[in-house]
């Protein structure tokens, strides 16, 4: 079973992901630069957090299991959006 703090944790560094990838998001609609390197590595880094979250539901509790899955779903709704622009962008 995930800890508390693990979790506590890596809740707080998907935040920090998703943040950062929002940013990113706002600047490229704003600017019309999708395939700046800030863009790819805000789209690389919800990836590797979505990859890292599938691994930690794994050893994660029922209520966690729930946290980790809205998580997951602001990250999916993110990166969706993200590729939408990048493809219409082109």
């Amino acid at each position: 079973m995930a800890t508390r703090q693990s979790m506590d944790e890596f809740i707080h560094k998907c935040e920090e992901v998703i943040k950062y990838a929002e940013d990113q998001y706002s600047v490229a609609s704003k600017q019309n630069h999708y395939h700046n390197d800030s863009y790819t590595d805000a789209m690389q880094r919800l990836e590797g957090a979505y990859n890292e979250l599938a691994d930690m539901a794994r050893s994660a509790n029922g209520q966690q299991r729930d946290e980790l899955h809205r998580m997951r779903l602001q990250i999916q709704q993110l990166q969706n959006s993200m590729t939408l622009l990048d493809h219409f962008g082109e």
